[in-house]
């Protein structure tokens, strides 16, 4: 199975409302509101997750370093046709369930460009940019500059960026740093 390139950044979001208009009006469409948990597994390496959303739907390993500020990640995506619940039963049997996020996110495309606007439980409010390269005709180089872009465009500050994972910052909540 295929990995694809994401170039992202995750920022806290002190107005939402403000961000998803301004998006819309760059020329973002919006593919709808969805209600997702994340379900965060034990592994050796990287992270796995189990998405179960009324939209999205998949189980995604990923390798991403912790930085402010765009940064690339390999993705290794499967899209379940079946039932997500078992699946997530028996990779918690499997490998212990670290932590669970849920959030309501709005998702917007512009082009290969997805733009998450969240309210996560327990956190609060942020705004996810990726640039993906999923069949190698962008580049590391262009999805930087595509995210440096939407950065700008959404007025998102230095001090707005946010390193950490939101499994990190609920596991951090819960256990301290």
């Amino acid at each position: 199975m295929p990995t694809h390139l994401n170039v992202e950044i995750k920022a806290r979001c002190p107005d939402a409302d403000a961000t998803l208009r301004t998006a819309r009006d760059l020329g973002a469409r919006l593919q709808g509101r969805d209600h997702q948990v994340d379900t965060y597994f034990a592994v050796p390496h990287g992270r796995l997750k189990l998405r179960q959303g009324t939209i999205e739907n998949a189980l995604i390993h990923y390798l991403r370093p912790d930085q402010d500020g765009p940064k690339g990640s390999h993705v290794l995506l499967y899209e379940p046709t079946g039932d997500s619940e078992t699946l997530r039963e028996a990779l918690t049997a499997a490998l212990g369930r670290t932590v669970v996020v849920d959030k309501h996110r709005h998702i917007l495309w512009a082009d290969n460009v997805k733009i998450h606007i969240d309210d996560v439980a327990g956190l609060g409010s942020f705004v996810e940019i990726e640039a993906i390269d999923r069949d190698g005709n962008h580049g590391h180089d262009r999805l930087l500059d595509q995210c440096q872009e939407y950065l700008h465009a959404l007025r998102i500050g230095q001090d707005q960026l946010e390193a950490r994972s939101y499994s990190d910052m609920l596991l951090e909540a819960r256990h301290g740093p």
